[in-house]
Formats: C-alpha cells, sequence, structure tokens
C-alpha cells in the first residue's frame, strides 16, 4: 500500500470582493503546489470571495461571482490531478453557509459546511452564516447549472463529511472549529481519519502566535495524524491583519510552516510525509481509546490516491521549533504590512503624517519606516510582486528601491506643527527623527490661523477667551486647546491633498493617526483632532508597548533620536509655556499612568468589569502601592472619562486591531455612548466597601 503523500497548505493575500485577483491567486498557489509534487492543496478561509466581505453576504451577487470564479477553477487545466479545497459562501436550501468545496478533476467530491461559527471579539459570523448542526449528516446539493455543465453533477454531498480515498481519509476543519472545545478532528481521529485540514482566517493580536501554533500541535499530540493549517494574509478591506502562519503538523511535531508576517500575496508550504508514520503512532496511544459506541464519520469514497504505490523510499520527518517575535518584533512587522496592502489598494502616493515629537507620532513614523526596509528586503530578495507594486504606488516604472531611508523620503511627509505653546525640545525631537528615517520634513507654525478663526469669534461675540494661566475659565481654556488641535487637522488633509501637486507630482497622500489605545480607551483627545485621519497603525496599541517598540527601532535600526523621545514626558503641548518649558503632560491631566490605564482597560474588556468588579479586583493588585481611597479615586476618574467621551469612539479613525482590549466602536466593542457619567448606584457600592474594609482593618 501508498504510504508517501505530499500535501500543501497556503497563505493568500485575498482581498474581500475581489473576485479576479482572488481568483488568480487560488490558481497560482495551485499551480505552485503542483509543481512541489502536491496531491492535495488547502487555501485559506471564504478565499474565493474574501473573508471580510461583511453585510455584503447577503447580496446574491457575492453567491453568484463566487460560482463563476468556482467554474474558471474547475475548467482551468492547473487544477487537473489535485484535490482542490476552496473555501466560499453556499446557499443549501435557502440557508446561507460557510463552506469548503472540495473538487478533483472537473468533479466536486464534497462541499463541507462550517460547523461552529466564531462570534466573539470582531467575529460577527451569526450574523451572516447558520452553523451546520447535522452532526455526521450529508444531504444532496443540487448544483448551479452553470456548473453542471462543468461537472456532468446535479447533486453532489452537502454536510458533515469525509473523503475517503485510496490509501488514507481526509477530513476537514474550519477555523475557530479548532478552538471549540469539542473540536471535530477528535472523533475524526477516532474514526480512522489520518490527515486534517483546517482553513482559517485568523487575524493578528499582539501575542497570540503562540496559541495557533499550540493548538495545532496539541490536535494531532493526542490522537496522531497530520494537521495542514491554512490562513489568510494581509488587509482584506478592515482594520484586521491576517497574519499568515500556514504550517503542516504530524503527531504533535511542526514540520513545515511559513512565515507569520510578509509582503508576498502567494505563500505555499508543502511537505512529503509518511502515512505509516500516523498509523504506528496511533496504533500504540489512540487503540485502547477509541469509543464501540458512536456515529461513524459519512465516507465519500474517491478514486484517486495521494501516494505513489511505487515509491522506492519513505520519508522521515524532524521536528521544527517555532521562533516566535517578540511583541516589538511583531508592531514593527504586523502594521507595517497592513499599511503597506492600504497605501497598494487605495491608489493614493504615500502617507502624510502630523508628528510632534512625541512617543505616538514618533511610533508612526517608525512603523512606515519598517515598511519601507520590508519592501527594500522584499526586492533585494527577487520579490518581482512588490517591486512592480512600488512602481505603480511611486508612479515610477523605472525605480528600484534599495535605502529604506531614501524609500521613507518618497513615500512619508511629515511635518510638525508648532504654536506659540510648542517647546523647543519638541521641535527638535521632531526634525532628527524626520531626518533619520529619511522623510520628507515640513516645518510650519499654526499661530495665524488660530488667531483667524479666533477673531471671527470675537467680532460674532465680542468675547475673547484666554487660557486659565491668564485668568480664563476650564471651558475658555479647553475651547482654546481644542481648537489648535483642529486647526492642525484641516492643516494636515490639506498638505496631504495639495503638497504632491505643489511639487509637480501626480497623486495624493493618505493622513495617518497616531492615537494609542490607552488615550482612545478614556477619550484623552479632541474629537476631530490631528489624530483624525484615514487609518491609524497604533490604534490598537498600548503605550508600553509602543516604548518598548522604539526602543526596538533604537537597537535594530539605529534611529537614535528616539533615545530622547522616550526619555520626554507625555504632552499635547497645547496650554501656555511656563519659562520656555510644558507645563501640562498627559498622565498628570489623566490621573493615572499609561501603565495603569492599560491594566484598566484589560479589566474592563477582557475580565468583564463594571466599576465596582474593577475596584474589587484593584485592591489586591494595587495594594502595595495605593490607599483604598486611592484605588477607588482611579477607578471613579476612568469611568468618569470614559463614560463623558464615550461619544468619541464613533468618530475614531479606523486602526490597526492589535489589543484584545481595543474600545473600537461598534466593530469590536459594542457598548452605548450615552451614559449617566455620575454612575451613582456603582460607584456608592465602591464608597461601602472602601468603608466596610477600613472599619474591619480597625477591628483588628
Amino acid at each position: 500500500m501508498g504510504r508517501k503523500v505530499t500535501l500543501a497548505t497556503c497563505t493568500l493575500n485575498q482581498w474581500a470582493l475581489d473576485f479576479d485577483g482572488n481568483f488568480k491567486r487560488i490558481l497560482e498557489s495551485i499551480a505552485i503546489a503542483k509543481s512541489k509534487g502536491a496531491k492535495y492543496r488547502l487555501g485559506p478561509e471564504l478565499e474565493v470571495c474574501g473573508y471580510g466581505c461583511a453585510d455584503h453576504f447577503y447580496e446574491s451577487d457575492i453567491l453568484l461571482h463566487s460560482f463563476q470564479v468556482l467554474k474558471e477553477l474547475l475548467e482551468s487545466p492547473v487544477t487537473q490531478n489535485i484535490i482542490c479545497d476552496v473555501g466560499m459562501p453556499v446557499t443549501h436550501r435557502n440557508v446561507r453557509y460557510n463552506c469548503r468545496v472540495i473538487f478533483l478533476n472537473k468533479k466536486i467530491l464534497l462541499i463541507r459546511p462550517k460547523l461552529s461559527l466564531a462570534n466573539y471579539g470582531n467575529n460577527r459570523e451569526f450574523r451572516w452564516f447558520s452553523p451546520w448542526n447535522k452532526s455526521r449528516c450529508v444531504e444532496e446539493y443540487f448544483l448551479p447549472r452553470m456548473i453542471q455543465d462543468v461537472t456532468g453533477q446535479e447533486t453532489v454531498p452537502f454536510g458533515d463529511g469525509v473523503l475517503s480515498t485510496k490509501d488514507t481519509c481526509i477530513g476537514s476543519e474550519i477555523c475557530a472549529e479548532l478552538w471549540n472545545p469539542r473540536s471535530p478532528h477528535i472523533e475524526m481521529g477516532l474514526d480512522g481519519v489520518e490527515i486534517f485540514t483546517n482553513s482559517s482566517a485568523s487575524y493578528h493580536e499582539l501575542r497570540k502566535a503562540n496559541q495557533r501554533v499550540n493548538l495545532v500541535k496539541s490536535a494531532t499530540s493526542k490522537c496522531g495524524g497530520i494537521y495542514l493549517f491554512a490562513n489568510q494574509r494581509g488587509c482584506d478591506g478592515d482594520r484586521l491583519y491576517y497574519d499568515g502562519c500556514a504550517m503542516i503538523a504530524v503527531n504533535g511535531d511542526i514540520v513545515a510552516h511559513g512565515l507569520q508576517f510578509s509582503l508576498e500575496d502567494v505563500e505555499v508550504i508543502t511537505a512529503t510525509l509518511d502515512l505509516e508514520d500516523v498509523r504506528s503512532y496511533r496504533g500504540e496511544r489512540c487503540q485502547p481509546h477509541v469509543e464501540f459506541q458512536y456515529q461513524p464519520c459519512h465516507r465519500v469514497k474517491v478514486d484517486f490516491s495521494l501516494s505513489d504505490f511505487q515509491d522506492a523510499y519513505f520519508p522521515s520527518y524532524e521536528p521544527l521549533e517555532w521562533q516566535f517575535h517578540s511583541v516589538e518584533e511583531e508592531i514593527s512587522l504586523g502594521p507595517a504590512c497592513w499599511l503597506w496592502d492600504y497605501l497598494r489598494r487605495s491608489g493614493q502616493a504615500g502617507f502624510l503624517l502630523p508628528l510632534s515629537g512625541g512617543v505616538d507620532s514618533s511610533s508612526v513614523a517608525c512603523i512606515v519606516y519598517s515598511m519601507c526596509h520590508q519592501i527594500c528586503q522584499a526586492v533585494s530578495n527577487g520579490s518581482i510582486q512588490v517591486l512592480q507594486d512600488v512602481r505603480q504606488v511611486l508612479g515610477d516604472l523605472t525605480y528600484t528601491p534599495e535605502d529604506p531611508r531614501e524609500l521613507c523620503g518618497r513615500m512619508l511627509t511629515t511635518c510638525y506643527m508648532s504654536s506659540e505653546n510648542s517647546s523647543e525640545d519638541t521641535y527638535k525631537r521632531a526634525k532628527d527623527l524626520a531626518a533619520q528615517t529619511g522623510s520628507s520634513h515640513i516645518n510650519l507654525n499654526i499661530d495665524l490661523a488660530v488667531k483667524a478663526i479666533l477673531g471671527i469669534f470675537t467680532v460674532v461675540t465680542g468675547k475673547f477667551p484666554q487660557f486659565q494661566v491668564n485668568g480664563g475659565s476650564i471651558r475658555e481654556n479647553l475651547a482654546l486647546q481644542n481648537l489648535q488641535a483642529r486647526t492642525r487637522m484641516i492643516l494636515a488633509y490639506l498638505f496631504a491633498q495639495l503638497s504632491l501637486w505643489a511639487k509637480g507630482k501626480p497623486g495624493g497622500l493618505l493622513v495617518l493617526g497616531s492615537a494609542n489605545v490607552d488615550e482612545s480607551l478614556t477619550g484623552y483627545y479632541t474629537k476631530y483632532d490631528c489624530s483624525s485621519a484615514d487609518i491609524n497603525p497604533i490604534g490598537g496599541i498600548s503605550k508600553t508597548d509602543l516604548k518598548r517598540f522604539l526602543q526596538y527601532c533604537v537597537d535594530s535600526f539605529k534611529i537614535t533620536a528616539l533615545c530622547s523621545i522616550m526619555a520626554a514626558p507625555p504632552t499635547a503641548e497645547l496650554e501656555p509655556l511656563r519659562d520656555g518649558h510644558i507645563s501640562q503632560t498627559d498622565e498628570s491631566d489623566m490621573g493615572m499612568t499609561y501603565a495603569e490605564l492599560s491594566v484598566i482597560g484589560r479589566l474592563r474588556k477582557i475580565s468583564k468589569c463594571g466599576p465596582y468588579s474593577m475596584f474589587c479586583k484593584l485592591i489586591d493588585m494595587w495594594k502595595e502601592n495605593y490607599s483604598l481611597s486611592q484605588i477607588a479615586t482611579k477607578v471613579k476618574n476612568f469611568f468618569r472619562m470614559y463614560s463623558a467621551n464615550r461619544h468619541k469612539m464613533t468618530t475614531l479613525t479606523p486602526a490597526y486591531h492589535a489589543e484584545n482590549y481595543s474600545p473600537d466602536d461598534n466593530r469590536f466593542d459594542l457598548r452605548p455612548f450615552l451614559y449617566n457619567t455620575l454612575w451613582p448606584r456603582q460607584f456608592r457600592c465602591i464608597d461601602d466597601k472602601v468603608s466596610q474594609i477600613e472599619a474591619t482593618n480597625k477591628q483588628q
């Protein structure tokens, strides 16, 4: 009997609703898989239409175009003599399912719908799809006429089935099913399925990759088998970045894997393995545990062999040690790849960044520099695709990027917008960073614009507002700060649209925002200020992680200007200077440090804490540093700011999703934006708890 099999799994950068582009990338991956001798090719979830189609899934067009792509795949000579496993939506008996369509030589073998849907975090699959809840059940599916004309089949199996070839048995899982407490691979393995496939659209979050790898290893360490994991890559039209990591595991060991971050649209991973390794592994570990009373898998017989009966040798495998990226490396790579996808697909010619000389905007500048570094590296490694893309973005068909600083000068325009409240220190820090990253830098002063707008207000009202330090009220002080911030936003968009025009160059620039996740959480920013932008690569990243990332840039990219930026206290510089120095800092305004805010953000979102339960958690966490009343004050202060500023979340710049406590409104964090900011019962419970504990402590 045959033993040696070559299998392929893919990472594809698919784009929602880009049916032609998606078709080309699928076909390219199949061609690569065949060239490597693979007899089975697995692709990512919903690869035909793109995973992020959202409410477009309601449209009948998406089903029509998906079947048109399937028809072209079936007809292509490239797809012959290899089992192809592709993902697309399918409607069966007027119910829409997220499916795998598995075909061979112009015949559909099985349509396998998703059993467990993802409905947490950024996932809303129950909004568009239904789970297939008929375990081990397969029904007849009547094919559209356009497919019947190609396959000659009127109906095909649809449901929870597996493929039984001449030499092995193959079963499917789809993304979230691997995370499910009752993953299908367990029962499939006990019923003799030897090869498991998982097509995913698993997005990047900081510190997440190891979870995925450990789940894949665990799936086959328990009951043996070969596991193929495919994933989406890139930005397919939203805030998420799908980070690849296609892999192949055998009996609990990773034996082949792809990159987590890359600018390549198509990556195919193959492995040649010995089925006898699975059988001997199971013979010792699984045979005593095989259930005698269970519902067997529905097997679809396939007249095809993955192995060659004439093989003269049987391959062995060596386990690979996965080298996970540090958090700093993830920030350097993930958001940079996301920015590159967004830029090349937007039709724009580069980015404009309001650069203040602080940690946040400096981090964005360094992410763009990292993007340029990756582009140069990819071109140096011979990537024709990346070279074509960068030439198209810059409108120069002869250009070849070699130096990241030079490329950054073409792609990034930074703009320091000073006012009478700006310090010489921040001006110098912004200038030095621009010089070391190579960005095209602009210095301008906004005082004339601010005074002009104030002049209009004075003419209408007869009043001239003043800062508090000059005798003004709190309302005047805040309004004057907001005016400066909003003026910067207007100027940022003006220069983004016309700065290339002023140089006689074509195209416009995307405005980059630079509000971090903690500022967004508290609303510590001006609504429609210079953080209001087209996209924001750090909107899901904490200030603490950003500082670690900047240190990484100092060490890896030798951007030494960042040292003084990290040492400076975070400040908006919107109030008058005192003796030439800043009088306002972010942490004093918020009443807590950024590190404390990260803890609060995780308790609010991940631990699902309201004011009272958060206070109870923090008593133990912060007891060494703060008194009960101080902890209570911080919790109350946070919830007052959060609820008073919650409306700002509805206008957040679309940001790269990196943290699982992101406050991204109506996407990841579904909460109201109108609150009773007094929180009367909640705060009363906190006060009662403080009194109770203090009274107990006095008695002891």
